[in-house]
């Protein structure tokens, strides 16, 4: 019969992998330890018709056979579909340094790592007591620089890159997927030119700032409890999980944006106790977006520039005036001096009045 209660498989902690850090001519022996667990429910195949469990064999298709886990070897397939056979032998004698090294190539800013690379995460392990002072040594060189340093190791048969940081008192790692892992995001963002509206950016706003920030470690996985309930019931002889009712709202297409925009506010506020009240931003006048701003300023400042010239045009025409006028008056008054002179050097000299004789 099923369980009462579903099982779940305890994961022990245990060393995947044993090695030291290379931190230049420092050694540090550590043992790799998985910092990440899975609680998905797991499933069983079986045979719908009788409830038997469904299981694989491994069966040589040449001959049939069955063969066992001792008998199976690797190969790689080539384009034509012809089978390389490759032996741990030949593994083991290729030139790979990081096969039992950690070896750290650099130290950079943690905004430098790109998310997409992220990958699976361990926790490094000093191994044994004479680690502990070159642990810590690395830990805290770590912690005072913020940066976080770029490794490469190798696990699992292949050579991987690897990001280290430090988490509380432990050093962890992040498996990082080389840059040629990474695809080019072509052909991914909307081909449709669409134009965003400032009352929709501002109702996007408000939604965003309605939903806030969460404590991330408050979030569980709502399907997984309720697969447990439900498995629950049909243990305890019950039904199950009744489904929903028809009628109730699912995802579908959104026709009105704005409209949308507005019911999720009023929601997100209702959920938080807070007055369901959507501002009419419809009706405050919009805010000017990045483009409109720069060409206000651009036109206040070509209008400041214009009334600049302007003023110093005047300005100018002011003085040239002033100027000339002076320069007229000048001339006229240089020319009535000049007349004035001429005119008393040609004006005949009185005779002297004759002395009478007795």
């Amino acid at each position: 019969m099923f369980p009462a209660e579903p099982v779940r498989r305890e994961q022990t902690v245990r060393s995947i992998w044993n090695g030291a850090i290379s931190f230049g001519l420092v050694s540090i022996p550590i043992k790799l330890v998985n910092a990440t667990e899975s609680r998905s429910v797991s499933f069983r195949q079986i045979h719908a018709a009788d409830g038997g469990r469904i299981r694989y064999r491994k069966v040589c298709e040449l001959d049939g056979e069955e063969v066992t886990q001792a008998e199976i070897g690797k190969a790689y397939e080539d384009a034509d579909g012809t089978m390389i056979p490759i032996t741990d032998e030949d593994l083991a004698a290729l030139p790979l340094p990081t096969a039992k090294t950690i070896e750290i190539v650099a130290f950079v800013p943690a905004g430098d790592i790109d998310p997409l690379q992220m990958d699976a995460a361990y926790y490094l392990s000093a191994n044994g007591v004479p680690a502990a002072k070159p642990y810590t040594l690395l830990r805290e060189a770590l912690k005072r620089s913020d940066k976080v340093a770029v490794a490469k190791y190798a696990l699992r048969g292949r050579e991987r890159l690897g990001m280290l940081r430090v988490v509380d008192d432990v050093i962890a790692m992040h498996g990082l997927l080389w840059p040629d892992e990474i695809r080019a995001p072509e052909g991914v963002a909307p081909e449709t030119q669409v134009t965003v509206r400032d009352a929709e950016l501002d109702l996007a706003d408000a939604l965003m700032a309605t939903l806030g920030e969460v404590d991330i470690s408050t979030l569980h996985d709502d399907y997984r409890e309720a697969v447990e309930e439900m498995i629950a019931a049909k243990a305890a002889g019950g039904a199950g999980v009744a489904p929903p009712e028809p009628g109730e709202e699912g995802g579908g297409q959104v026709i009105d944006l704005m409209a949308a925009l507005e019911k999720s506010v009023r929601e997100a506020k209702e959920s938080r106790g807070e007055p369901a009240v959507v501002t009419d931003i419809k009706s405050r006048p919009a805010k000017k977006t990045a483009t409109a701003k720069k060409t206000a300023e651009k036109t206040t400042t070509t209008a400041k520039k214009t009334t600049t010239a302007k003023k110093t045009a005047a300005a100018k025409k002011t003085t040239a005036t002033s100027k000339t006028a002076g320069t007229k008056k000048a001339a006229e008054t240089k020319k009535a001096t000049a007349k004035q002179a001429a005119s008393k050097k040609a004006a005949p000299k009185k005779a002297a009045p004759k002395k009478r004789t007795a």
